[in-house]
């Protein structure tokens, strides 16, 4: 699961992905939507990758949690953020036992559950054994001849690398 270039942007609703970088600001794109605007630096921008959930032991990191969700759910959408505060509390408790309930709020869950949904419906949570998988099936698919000419491309580039 990779949530390099994922970010979320304080009083903009939503999960954007950095396409470009200018002098003064990024380039996003929602996943929700696939619009591009300009960030800025005045903007107040978290990547998922820096976010880590409270516990009373260590913080653990949300790519950590997300994953634990996306293993529970067998890579199927969660519950929603607009459930009961109860029930959102009660499935954390079984993702994140030990989570600090003093310093991780309702509101901490709620959106840790609507990125992962919002991640899940864009295609971002996909593990990269499965990327891995899915692009050996298209190799595997296409003809031997390209199978081959990939080979020799490779290799070239290899040859290419050590001579410098």
């Amino acid at each position: 699961m990779n949530l390099s270039g994922i970010i979320s942007i304080a009083g903009r609703p939503g999960l954007f992905k950095v396409v470009a970088q200018g002098k003064n600001n990024v380039i996003v794109e929602s996943l929700g939507d696939g619009k591009r605007f300009p960030a800025y630096s005045s903007d107040r921008i978290s990547a998922l990758d820096d976010i880590s959930v409270y516990t009373y032991d260590q913080d653990r990191p949300l790519r950590e949690i997300l994953r634990a969700i996306y293993d529970k759910e067998n890579g199927q959408e969660t519950i929603s953020q607009k459930e009961s505060d109860a029930k959102l509390i009660e499935y954390i408790l079984e993702i994140v036992p030990n989570y600090d309930q003093e310093r991780v709020y309702v509101s901490d869950i709620k959106k840790i559950f609507q990125w992962y949904n919002l991640l899940f419906k864009s295609g971002q949570l996909k593990l990269k054994e499965e990327v891995i998988e899915s692009e050996a099936k298209e190799v595997a698919s296409s003809d031997n001849d390209d199978i081959e000419s990939v080979k020799a491309v490779k290799s070239k580039k290899k040859a290419v690398v050590t001579e410098k």
